[in-house]
């Protein structure tokens, strides 16, 4: 069996993507149950709301508001295949093929497929500094870390994912996402 079931109902085949198949509601629900960090922080903190903050951060800092939607995004692949933690993505170089592969076809389904170099970056750059963020507030022995100044206050509260998911799917929509 090559498909996976979706929140909304929809069958999904990870290697075989038909842009119909990928879905806000999904994307928002999966990323709101989603913890960061493999789960081993000092309490529930969600990949989606993880991509609020640095989506509210691209705004912050008065990127457009493509980039703002790319923040949002980023991480969209992981409601399709889950997430691997940074330190171990990197010897996994067919995982890295294939969640390259789901965000080509997300960024194509939400018009993001002509990023330039440098809005790649700067979504990039915001998730890097972001996690620096998080990992200095949320995960323990990072308490000295230094981090990088930002333009907004992320909201690293513990928050339910259901308040998650509909801000997730709140704010695509005032991006006028269809």
């Amino acid at each position: 069996m090559n498909n996976m079931n979706t929140f909304s109902g929809r069958k999904f085949n990870p290697m075989q993507i038909d842009l119909e198949n990928i879905c806000t509601e999904d994307i928002a629900h999966a990323l709101s149950l989603l913890c960061r960090g493999g789960g081993h922080l000092k309490r529930f903190y969600s990949v989606g709301q993880h991509s609020l903050n640095c989506m509210k951060e691209a705004k912050a800092r008065g990127l457009s508001e493509r980039v703002q939607l790319a923040c949002l995004l980023h991480d969209a692949s992981e409601a399709y295949i889950a997430d691997i933690i940074r330190p171990v993505k990197q010897y996994l170089s067919n995982y890295v093929q294939i969640e390259s592969m789901i965000m080509s076809y997300i960024w194509e389904k939400y018009e993001l497929e002509d990023l330039t170099d440098n809005e790649h970056n700067q979504w990039k750059q915001i998730d890097d500094d972001m996690l620096a963020y998080e990992l200095k507030y949320l995960m323990n022995g990072e308490s000295d870390r230094d981090i990088p100044i930002l333009y907004s206050v992320p909201d690293i509260s513990e928050k339910k994912w259901e308040i998650v998911q509909n801000d997730f799917i709140e704010a695509l929509n005032e991006l006028k996402i269809t």
